[in-house]
């Protein structure tokens, strides 16, 4: 469901040599909306992240390039344009001013996204036409949005849309009803320190920008910062959140009532996104999901559900339906916390991330407990009986739940994650041939 206050659409522009759709816009109808951002944290910047973080700081000065004002997102599919130098940088911009010029606004409130082969600039002059015979065909619609769902896929092998719906107060107190949307994409290179490759959240509420990023930052955390395919975290990562005011709620105020209410239905957007994306993920056959209650607290709790969703040991044993709970519990004891940087993200002061930045969780192997698809397998430190061919039946489904529980506190958490196939392995070695 498309919110109030956009419009959208996506073409062939022709990046891509299969001839698919590779260009996609999401504009405003009437005023800018308000926008956040959340980007890699890898040192290799594609040259549209570094064009949007410019672009946000110069329509809000003080955001840091996290948040401001936007039009127009543009996002392009077949050529990362990462690694590309200052010509990149200058081709990105030029799609920018293409797309402000079309719409009749300024290149400052365009945001871009990129996804492809990195080191691969883009066809400029292809995609200029293309942005002005689409720019008059963008719609209000849900299809419109679909559109640009699929615009943005590479590898994948469907779109992904989610949406939400949350009430606000009105200009009179009565409850007006607000929609969330998202749509994402990205199956490979997938390892986020931050994001997944690419998402974008749309909302008819009204929020100022800093309001946005305050909800967004915290959320990604626990989303797709838990998500995982193979490892490897993009040049490109990012996920821009934008709110049109359409809806006519009362403004949402920091940290109130509202804004919490806010935040449920933009994560109920983000995580359905990430799962998404992660039962997508390159030659996938299952969705591995890793549940973590009983940790001395959240931030313990996702950086074990991460480290074993990511495990290629534990991605390959589900392959094969092999209930292998020692894969599990030497991943769980693999786990470390992210950066400081991404600890105050997830919501701790700076005096308490710092000294957890990098370490292991609290963990206590005789106080461990691991189930797999349903059956307790491991508990108070030494293995369960447990009937192995029952299991691996259970494990033959479209998804694979592993939960842990640590037994230290009242922390928890989740991750998201895929099998490691043959086809993977294809895919990757003849992506760019």
């Amino acid at each position: 469901m498309l919110p109030g206050g956009f419009r959208a659409g996506g073409t062939i522009a022709g990046i891509k040599p299969s001839g698919r759709p590779d260009l996609g816009i999401i504009a405003t109808l009437r005023e800018p909306a308000a926008a956040a951002a959340v980007f890699t944290r890898n040192l290799v910047v594609a040259a549209p992240i570094r064009v949007s973080q410019a672009h946000l700081n110069a329509t809000e000065i003080g955001g840091g390039g996290r948040f401001g004002w936007a039009d127009a997102i543009v996002v392009t599919a077949g050529a990362a344009n990462a690694a590309t130098g200052v010509d990149g940088d200058a081709d990105q911009a030029e799609v920018c001013k293409a797309v402000a010029a079309a719409l009749k606004t300024r290149a400052e409130r365009t945001l871009a996204l990129s996804t492809g082969v990195i080191g691969v600039r883009l066809p400029v002059e292809k995609v200029r036409d293309a942005i002005a015979r689409l720019v008059p065909q963008l719609a209000s619609s849900d299809e419109a949005l679909a559109a640009v769902a699929g615009a943005m896929m590479t590898t994948d092998t469907k779109i992904k849309l989610a949406t939400a719906y949350v009430e606000l107060p009105g200009p009179d107190g009565s409850p007006v009803c607000v929609t969330v949307s998202g749509i994402a994409k990205g199956v490979g290179m997938i390892h986020p320190r931050m994001a997944t490759m690419l998402g974008v959240i749309l909302t008819d509420a009204t929020a100022a920008p800093d309001t946005l990023f305050g909800l967004l930052a915290p959320i990604v955390q626990r989303t797709w910062n838990q998500l995982s395919v193979d490892g490897d975290t993009s040049t490109n990562d990012t996920v821009f959140l934008l709110a049109s005011g359409a809806s006519r709620a009362r403004p949402v105020a920091t940290a109130s009532a509202e804004a919490e209410a806010l935040g449920a239905a933009i994560e109920a957007v983000a995580r359905s996104l990430a799962r998404q994306q992660a039962a997508d993920g390159e030659g996938a056959s299952t969705l591995i999901t890793c549940q973590v209650s009983g940790a001395a607290d959240d931030h313990d709790a996702r950086a074990v559900a991460r480290s074993v969703v990511s495990s290629s040991l534990l991605k390959a044993a589900v392959h094969g339906r092999d209930p292998n709970w020692g894969r599990v519990a030497g991943a769980a004891g693999n786990a470390r916390l992210p950066d400081e940087e991404l600890l105050e993200a997830a919501g701790l002061h700076h005096t308490e991330a710092m000294p957890r930045a990098g370490r292991g969780p609290e963990f206590d192997l005789d106080r461990l407990r691991i189930a797999i698809a349903g059956s307790l397998v491991f508990a108070a430190g030494a293995p369960l009986p447990f009937d192995r061919a029952a299991v691996r039946k259970a494990m033959n489904a479209p998804e694979v739940l592993i939960r842990l529980d640590l037994g230290l506190g009242r922390g928890s958490g989740e991750a998201f994650g895929c099998d490691l196939t043959e086809q993977y392995v294809i895919e990757n070695a003849e992506y760019t041939t």
